[in-house]
């Protein structure tokens, strides 16, 4: 195996890149918090609400036509800052391959994937309001249960390729598929297959993941992950993406994303009852309460975010061990994580709060440290 190690300069960009990125993070929080207050504060909802209504009194429509104003404003005013955080600063810390015109066709996809899924949330949400406006929330929450397990089962097989060509692996990784596959039995999980995806045509980052529930289940490989990385290194890689299978990671995600969406749009309730009285709203259910209805969740969001984070550490943390004691093979872990960390720009060394806050993953340094000592134990 090549000795790998961290390399001291590109730690230092990392840091430095890991800092900015939280800035613009920061930037487009208050941006947002900024743009939903304005709607409320200068009446701007009941101002477009009016409009709307010179042309259409039907519900469904009046729903489309302002969550489409309210999507496009936001997207104009927003459009700037992604540009400079999607492109300029990647290429800048030279992680990004992609050119303007693939990063603007790229765009353009994600608005004409996003948009129709967003509606379709947005009038079942607001119909499910208008039929049941005192307990929408939980017929909501069932709503948006069933929607997550079958946006998972499809995603992979309608979504991932508007973007990325997935083949098979060739014959010439036919030890690899062979070991990633006997990884899979071992864990009990059925998959269709191992594919590679072109991740090298927009980044010189890498990544592997087991994506899919049920018969959409498969192993996906970037081509940048192929490039670089041994084949012991993939393995354990691939035991970490597998633990999360063995431990149900997946239904238990779910479970815990549709309890925490229950109780912040139970928030959103009290809050829409609220605020129908403040603001003028004719009722809950009355589409000009929308920004309203982004507060409150946003809110909810952002305080819970660390909880959310912490768990994700814990179940991050079992699926290293996982992959460890099933791979035998604390050396290609360690080996695999440093590699990641160099070539993705990743800082290993996160501040503390920075880490509890914001991380879903332990710091990079803990799980090579995890690695090492599996290896000498």
């Amino acid at each position: 195996m090549t000795d790998v190690t961290l390399d001291p300069q590109r730690q230092e960009r990392a840091k430095e890149y890991a800092r900015i990125q939280r800035r613009f993070m920061l930037v487009d929080l208050i941006l947002g918090a900024i743009y939903l207050v304005a709607w409320l504060s200068f009446g701007w909802s009941l101002t477009l609400k009016s409009y709307l209504l010179q042309w259409t009194s039907n519900e469904w429509l009046l729903v489309a036509g302002f969550g489409f104003v309210f999507a496009a404003v936001i997207s104009v005013l927003t459009i700037l800052l992604s540009y400079y955080t999607g492109f300029i600063l990647p290429h800048r810390y030279e992680l990004s391959t992609q050119t303007l015109k693939g990063w603007i066709v790229d765009q353009i996809k994600g608005i004409l994937v996003a948009g129709p899924i967003g509606l379709l949330l947005l009038e079942v949400i607001y119909a499910i309001l208008r039929g049941y406006p005192t307990t929408w929330w939980l017929w909501a929450a069932g709503f948006l249960l069933l929607f997550n397990v079958l946006l998972t089962n499809l995603a992979p097989i309608l979504l991932f390729p508007i973007f990325y060509k997935f083949i098979p692996l060739e014959e010439e990784h036919t030890d690899l598929v062979e070991c990633l596959m006997a990884l899979a039995e071992r864990a009990e999980a059925k998959v269709n297959g191992v594919f590679k995806f072109d991740m090298s045509r927009r980044t010189k980052t890498a990544n592997a993941a087991l994506t899919g529930i049920g018969n959409s289940r498969r192993i996906i490989l970037g081509d940048t992950l192929l490039d670089e990385f041994e084949t012991d290194e993939i393995e354990t890689i691939l035991a970490h993406e597998l633990a999360h299978h063995v431990h149900k990671d997946i239904p238990l995600g779910i479970l815990i994303s549709s309890v925490t969406t229950l109780v912040g749009l139970y928030l959103a309730s009290l809050g829409l009852g609220w605020g129908a009285g403040y603001f003028g709203f004719e009722s809950t259910a009355d589409i000009a309460a929308l920004p309203l209805f982004g507060l409150v969740l946003g809110l909810f969001s952002l305080i819970t975010m660390p909880l959310g984070n912490a768990w994700s550490r814990w179940r991050e943390r079992m699926a290293d061990r996982y992959a460890l004691e099933t791979t035998d093979n604390g050396a290609a872990f360690a080996s695999a994580f440093t590699r990641l960390a160099n070539q993705n720009l990743a800082d290993v060394d996160p501040e503390p709060w920075v880490e509890w806050m914001l991380h879903s993953h332990p710091a990079l340094s803990k799980r090579i440290a995890m690695a090492h000592e599996f290896e000498s134990a």
